[in-house]
């Protein structure tokens, strides 16, 4: 009797507690309006396509636990769709966004809202289209705290400030694309890089709109920082002041301290920063880390931080004082991109697995696309050819008449074919002289098939085909263990001996070192079709990507739940 009332009362105490996380929990509903406003950058003013008004847009503020139905109203004149970048939509693809991929983009006045649950998810997120090159200004900031009542696993900052770096080109970025597109060269690099869409101090009619964080002295801040760059790997660093790294892409990691970040393309890192320097200005920086051998945009965009105490200058020159610049490594400093990425360690012991039922190895790079005619305006690539890229020679061709997702789900044939090789179809040097053979990749819409929960391994081999480049890629739908990388060809007889298998970093945004290999492993838990796919907008234009296919497992909580009714016609 005194075991079963024992029972009774932590059963109760369970429930309590099961309410009252319910009761925690909150629903937040939004419309995001897709429409053209006028922004003035750089001396001129574009039509850019934004959010309610609002570039860059709405940062969206949830907890742990928490749902949203986010309804997106088109009033622009392209289809759009969003992604909501790291989210893991268990069992819930038809929110995640990439168009032709889980869903049919959403036409000019027509909408869609996108219905989700944060489920065991917290820290620093974002949301973008993922419609051609709409997002270098469709962006914002999703940022997810711990439920209430759980503690971060460090010291409490005083107050977050969102970063977001990015990309602005002096004209419209579609007319920039489509220009690429026709020609089959690479597009042309952007005009200025970002802070909270300021261009910053170094840029022509840029001053007044540099942006400003005040900070008083001792004061320790979290600095969400969001790479939202369409092209371009950045560093960023703060003059006179230490980071502490505290977490990446959504994931804590084992706090260490560094002067400069480096992050790709879709990454996220969120540092500490204390105000601990004499009271002044100090410039943050962001600037390129180009590892290609390739055209970049060699700029540097600045914000300014700002001690609420700064003094002033006197006399006939008053005024603000001049902000200290900070000491940032050469566009390609290599060895400081990945001393950074090397040091990066989960914050606790990480739940690897430790057996691999898929073992895939797959090659990403450029190629190129021979032409009939070399003199063609439609074949400005290298010697009369067109930019391509690929993974395994493989050129993933988006679909038109329906989304994968769509097609997967109704058993609708020729959409796409599950015949996605697990290996290169031909082995070869892949960060050597490469044969001129092996440039031209085959183009495709090509999936690859995972059983539910199967523990799965990939290792991404960069190539040296046309350039080797750390390419950041992006796997949709899951977080994955970055448990080893290196430089060369990867050795599958002598390199796993070096795996972490304990605290690797937990990702969804991985770079592969420029000429060498990264190894990531995940458990295939959520069923649905998912996109991996190098966040390098001009990359995927031109094929870097394919699509797994999860199967379902067994009963409802493991299968694929029904697309909602709203989801845009194809």
């Amino acid at each position: 009797m005194e075991s079963l009332r024992r029972f009774s009362f932590v059963s109760f105490i369970a429930l309590l507690a099961y309410f009252a996380f319910l009761a925690s929990a909150e629903h937040h509903v939004q419309q995001f309006v897709i429409q053209p406003r006028p922004v003035k950058r750089l001396c001129r003013t574009h039509q850019s396509i934004t959010v309610n008004g609002q570039f860059p847009g709405p940062t969206l503020i949830v907890r742990n636990g928490d749902s949203l139905a986010i309804t997106v109203i088109n009033r622009a004149r392209y289809n759009i769709s969003i992604h909501w970048h790291g989210i893991r939509q268990l069992r819930n693809p038809w929110a995640d966004g990439p168009e032709y991929i889980t869903q049919c983009p959403i036409r000019p006045g027509q909408s869609y809202t996108y219905r989700f649950k944060i489920e065991d998810q917290e820290g620093t997120l974002w949301w973008h289209a993922h419609s051609r090159w709409l997002r270098a200004t469709v962006y914002g900031a999703l940022i997810i705290y711990p439920r209430l009542g759980s503690p971060y696993p460090f010291s409490m900052p005083k107050r977050d400030i969102p970063i977001l770096l990015g990309e602005w080109w002096d004209r419209n970025p579609m007319d920039v694309l489509r220009q690429a597109q026709f020609t089959g060269a690479a597009p042309n690099v952007s005009d200025a890089y970002t802070i909270n869409g300021q261009p910053g101090d170094l840029y022509r009619c840029s001053r007044a709109g540099t942006i400003r964080f005040p900070i008083f002295p001792g004061e320790t801040v979290q600095l969400r920082v969001i790479n939202a760059a369409m092209n371009q790997e950045l560093f960023f660093s703060v003059a006179n002041h230490q980071f502490t790294v505290v977490e990446t892409d959504s994931a804590y990691t084992k706090p260490f301290t560094t002067s400069v970040i480096m992050i790709g393309p879709g990454q996220t890192t969120n540092v500490l920063l204390t105000a601990n320097q004499r009271p002044g200005r100090y410039y943050m920086a962001a600037r390129a880390y180009n590892s290609a051998n390739a055209p970049f945009d060699n700029t540097t965009t600045t914000a300014i931080l700002q001690y609420v105490n700064a003094p002033t200058r006197r006399g006939r020159g008053r005024g603000q004082i001049a902000p200290v610049f900070p000491v940032l490594p050469g566009f390609n400093d290599t060895a400081t991109a990945t001393a950074f990425t090397n040091r990066l360690r989960y914050w606790k012991r990480a739940q690897v697995p430790q057996q691999v039922d898929e073992n895939l190895f797959f090659t990403v790079g450029l190629g190129l696309i021979n032409c009939s005619n070399p003199n063609s305006p439609r074949c400005q690539g290298p010697n009369g050819t067109r930019f391509a890229a690929s993974m395994n020679n493989m050129s993933f061709v988006l679909p038109r008449s329906n989304s994968v997702m769509q097609a997967y789900y109704q058993g609708t044939p020729g959409i796409f074919t599950t015949d996605f090789p697990p290996v290169p179809p031909v082995q070869f040097d892949y960060t050597g002289n490469v044969s001129r053979g092996l440039w031209q990749p085959i183009k495709g819409t090509k999936a690859y098939k995972l059983k539910y929960k199967a523990n799965v391994q990939i290792v991404l081999q960069d190539t040296s085909i046309v350039t080797p480049e750390n390419h950041p890629m992006h796997l949709h739908g899951y977080q994955f263990y970055v448990i080893g990388s290196g430089f060369g060809n990867f050795n599958p007889r002598t390199d796993p001996a070096r795996f972490n298998l304990f605290d690797p970093p937990e990702r969804n945004t991985i770079g592969t070192p420029p000429g060498g290999w990264v190894a990531i492993r995940f458990v295939a838990d959520n069923p649905g079709a998912w996109f991996m796919h190098c966040h390098i907008d001009s990359h995927l234009g031109w094929g870097l990507a394919m699509v797994f296919l999860v199967e379902n497992g067994r009963g409802q909580l493991q299968s694929v739940q029904a697309p909602p009714l709203d989801l845009p016609r194809c």
